[in-house]
């Protein structure tokens, strides 16, 4: 099955997304000393902001690699793609989450590096999964 365009999008990003929010509030609760309440509220804004930041960094991302000569998503390709996603996650979350758990920049930092660490992994191997499932898109094809 051949998933491309705004269904592939919104169906990619409301998966991704409901696995990641029950991994982030583990991660916040498990990692702070806040409540499961403060810890899942926290996912939750970062799930939101997460569900927009994928739409948009995945458009432009698909844009850029419709540009290139070489298709496909290489090994190479997929991890930059991951880290890119991740690197302006954290330039957002690390400051909600130091004023929202009440931590300081510096834990939050390690917090975030530890959670986006694992969703380095997490977004690798979902995508690559979500890839085998759907077929590439067709800006990879």
């Amino acid at each position: 099955m051949t998933l491309q365009g705004t269904k592939r999008k919104v169906t990619y990003v409301a998966t991704y997304e409901i696995l990641a929010f029950l991994f982030g509030t583990l991660g916040f609760f498990g990692f702070s000393d806040s409540s499961l309440e403060r810890a899942s509220a926290l996912a939750v804004f970062g799930s939101l902001f997460a569900m927009s930041w994928n739409f948009a960094y995945n458009a432009l991302f698909e844009r850029w690699e419709s540009k290139l000569i070489t298709r496909g998503r290489g090994f190479g390709r997929r991890v930059l793609h991951a880290v890119g996603f991740e690197i302006g996650f954290l330039l957002v979350l690390m400051p909600a989450a130091a004023w929202w758990l009440e931590i300081s920049y510096l834990h939050s930092f390690a917090l975030n590096l530890g959670l986006n660490a694992f969703f380095l992994f997490y977004t690798f191997a979902f995508t690559w999964c979500f890839d085998r499932v759907f077929g590439l898109p067709a800006s990879a094809q």
